[in-house]
């Protein structure tokens, strides 16, 4: 065997969407701030992105958390999530999946019953605070960077739907937030497909005349996701997030979750000390509580706390061998959907 780079993954699930957190074979990104690192992955250099999302190392589903060393002194880790379509600042699910996979392998002592790790994102630091029984992280709690509506009520027409109206947000990345009805469908496994489809061309459309600007991180510019969302009987959200190149989130999906309460908010239907259940698609749960109001440039903004769970189910090492033809790897629309 000859490899020319090898890279360790310890492979987590978060109500069964995938975080692989990248444990070794990566010592740094260039760039002074989380932000500046961003884009060096999304504008200079984003082989390592490919090379590890793509045929024949990885697939669609789940996503590579990767680890740096901070740049605020104040944080433990820096923390970038790299996916097929490009590298985010925050992932809520792959936060978890972080914070477990950085307990439980040792890479930080955990201390019983709770134990504090501060990541550093491009949106800004993230105190998580896990819960930990006997050598186990039952649950991470995350303190999400400042969610805000920036527009409400938008409207995008489109030739299959008709008008589709969405609310614009950020909760850590942007969002289209989607009412899923006016699509034709409800949120469950058996329409995953023509979600992801439509999903992923609704964001298109959408991305093409919504600039989607962050008002103080120039990095976090630019629509992410559309999530479609529905309200369960119960009082919860149904959620899908449809994540380029065609497929849908398998978790509640923490920063739609942290989204989603600045719209109860902007809407006056939330306050602090109010408690949200986003459900995915697959049934898992995560729980946002309405922390206390905050502002983000000029908007009106929520401070949350979203919690989950996850579980490690493998350690992988990943390696090139020079020869390989598929150095930055490959997509396939049969597989991939797009």
């Amino acid at each position: 065997m000859h490899w020319t780079r090898t890279i360790q993954t310890v492979d987590v699930h978060c109500a069964g969407e995938i975080g692989r957190v990248i444990t070794g074979g990566v010592l740094n990104v260039p760039g002074a701030t989380m932000a500046e690192k961003l884009d060096h992955l999304n504008k200079v250099d984003d082989s390592l992105r490919r090379f590890l999302c793509s045929e024949p190392r990885s697939g669609p589903a789940g996503s590579f958390c990767l680890l740096v060393p901070a740049c605020d002194p104040v944080a433990d880790i820096g923390l970038i999530i790299l996916q097929p379509d490009q590298a985010h600042a925050m992932s809520g699910s792959n936060a978890m999946c972080a914070v477990t996979a950085i307990l439980e392998t040792g890479m930080k002592p955990m201390a019983e019953p709770e134990t504090v790790v501060v990541l550093d994102t491009a949106a800004g630091l993230v105190r998580a605070v896990a819960a930990c029984e006997n050598g186990k992280v039952t649950s991470v709690a995350l303190d999400m960077p400042a969610s805000f509506v920036a527009r409400k009520d938008a409207e995008i027409k489109t030739d299959q739907w008709g008008t589709v109206r969405y609310d614009l947000c950020f909760g850590g990345v942007f969002y289209a937030l989607v009412d899923v009805d006016q699509i034709g469908l409800t949120i469950s496994p058996e329409n995953a497909r023509e979600l992801a489809t439509s999903g992923v061309a609704l964001r298109n459309l959408i991305a093409d005349v919504e600039m989607a600007p962050h008002p103080t991180t120039p990095a976090l510019n630019g629509l992410a996701y559309v999530m479609f969302r529905s309200n369960e009987p119960d009082g919860a959200i149904r959620t899908c997030t449809t994540l380029r190149p065609g497929r849908a989130d398998r978790s509640p999906c923490g920063t739609g979750s942290n989204a989603n309460m600045a719209v109860r908010h902007a809407e006056g239907r939330a306050k602090p000390g109010d408690v949200l259940v986003s459900r995915s698609i697959i049934g898992g749960e995560f729980r946002t509580e309405f922390l206390e109001e905050a502002e983000v440039g000029s908007y009106r903004a929520t401070k949350n706390r979203v919690s989950g769970q996850c579980w490690i189910y493998a350690i992988t090492q990943i390696g090139l061998d020079p020869s390989d033809p598929f150095p930055t790897g490959f997509t396939l629309s049969d597989t991939w959907g797009g």
